[in-house]
């Protein structure tokens, strides 16, 4: 049976609004903590690799053209220039690792799990060397030590029980959606 396109676009479109709530619970920081991420992983187990990505780009877009979307409630193409803007990139990376993850090995809850981690080192990797570049320019040679102790290191766990969390929902709730 062909999926309808609404019901996929409906989707898409819960996925990417819930990716910007869940950005504007935040704790200010370097890089802030937010909900963000355990809204990106959901997505991605609740919508599936294709859907989940596609909600991750709605969103990114939104942002970029000027729709305060990102944490702090900040939106704009300078958002994504900023020293967070890598992260924000990197999630739409952490979706196509994802994607490329369950169509490889199957959507079965080892597997979802990899491919969530996976993708959250892509995120990580991509958004610190972002940031180094970006922070660089404006301030000076920084260390990639240092760089990971402040937009990394106190991020990993809270982060893995986000995807965790986003995991288990995905289990609990998606079920009943059709990805």
């Amino acid at each position: 049976m062909r999926k309808s396109k609404t019901v996929d676009m409906v989707y898409i479109a819960l996925g990417a609004a819930l990716i910007a709530v869940c950005a504007w619970i935040s704790i200010p920081a370097a890089v802030p903590f937010t909900l963000q991420t355990f809204a990106v992983f959901a997505v991605l187990g609740l919508l599936g690799g294709k859907r989940g990505t596609i909600s991750i780009a709605v969103y990114i877009l939104l942002g970029t053209v000027g729709l305060p979307v990102f944490a702090g409630f900040k939106g704009g193409f300078g958002a994504l220039l900023g020293t967070t803007g890598g992260y924000i990139i990197g999630f739409l990376l952490s979706g196509i690792c994802y994607s490329f993850v369950i169509k490889l090995l199957g959507k079965k809850t080892g597997t979802m799990f990899f491919g969530m981690i996976l993708g959250l080192i892509v995120c990580y990797a991509f958004g610190t060397v972002w940031f180094m570049q970006i922070y660089m320019k404006a301030n000076g040679p920084v260390t990639l030590l240092t760089t990971m102790t402040w937009c990394v290191i106190p991020f990993i766990l809270p982060d893995v029980l986000k995807i965790l969390l986003a995991l288990f929902i995905s289990k609990k709730i998606g079920r009943f959606i059709d990805a």
